[in-house]
């Protein structure tokens, strides 16, 4: 729960930020939203994983162009 306390948020903020989602969108939709919350996230991670990957990629075969010179 440190994301939370980067957000300056105590437990009876998150309760009632939980029940007002929990009012507008009701029982039924919220795992829904949780689902499509995690996919939005996994692929942002992915997206990351990714972008890493080609940078390091990038790097090793600079360094291999300059000892080849």
């Amino acid at each position: 729960m440190n994301h939370l306390l980067f957000l300056n948020l105590g437990a009876g903020e998150v309760i009632v930020i939980a029940l007002i989602v929990l009012l507008l969108f009701g029982g039924k939709k919220i795992p829904e939203l949780m689902k499509g919350l995690g996919k939005g996230v996994k692929s942002f991670k992915e997206g990351l994983n990714d972008i890493e990957t080609e940078i390091k990629k990038d790097v090793t075969s600079d360094e291999k162009k300059d000892t080849v010179k």
